[in-house]
């Protein structure tokens, strides 16, 4: 099932789409030469898409909604969410910055307080990820020392007498009583973690 951010994210954009065919019917840029003389309104970087309709980059945006990786697959997944949070904000941008079209819509239409929630609703969808693998990467880290502390401590063990084993035996016993602890962590994090994404994929 969606997530509510999700869902949240894809009305914005619906949104976004409306005022792009308002754009383009305006035919805002049909009188600016300089803009008729580019194949394109966007850097390539920001958009594949070649046309001078706001409404053709939104459907491209909502392509890149639909082929949005799988969750679990998190840095492939973010990239896409800031790719397109970067695609909204241009386009936005672009409306505003028409100074006839900003006149006429000044009182229903405010493109900068639209993208900053649209980066607010991407982040929701994104942040409780980031906030657990955060947490995983901790608790590996924390498991890594622990292992390396009771090797440490057997390796000693073989050259000591029997009171100093004995100690470092207790010590050993302590860690791995820390290390069982530490890896139940590591369990509930990544069980967290599969929640989280089941409810974010579509």
């Amino acid at each position: 099932m969606q997530s509510i951010a999700f869902e949240k994210l894809c009305q914005q954009v619906s949104t976004l789409k409306q005022q792009a065919i308002k754009f383009d019917n305006a035919k805002l840029l049909t009188k600016n030469r300089y803009m008729q003389a580019q194949p394109s309104l966007f850097d390539r970087r920001v958009f594949s898409t070649k046309s001078l309709n706001l409404a053709d980059y939104v459907i491209e945006i909502e392509d890149e909604i639909a082929k949005l990786p799988p969750a679990e697959h998190r840095h492939a997944y973010n990239y896409a969410l800031e790719r397109i949070g970067n695609q909204v904000e241009a386009v936005f941008i672009v409306i505003k910055s028409t100074p006839i079209w900003a006149k006429e819509n000044k009182n229903t239409f405010k493109p900068r307080n639209k993208a900053k929630v649209f980066q607010q609703t991407a982040k929701k969808i994104m942040q409780p990820i980031h906030e657990l693998y955060d947490e995983l990467k901790q608790n590996h880290e924390f498991e890594r020392r622990l292992v390396l502390m009771i090797e440490e401590r057997k390796l000693k063990m073989q050259n000591v007498g029997p009171a100093k084993a004995s100690e470092l035996n207790l010590e050993i016993l302590t860690l791995h009583g820390r290390l069982g602890r530490c890896r139940k962590a590591i369990s509930a994090t990544e069980e967290k973690i599969q929640l989280v994404e089941k409810k974010q994929l579509r």
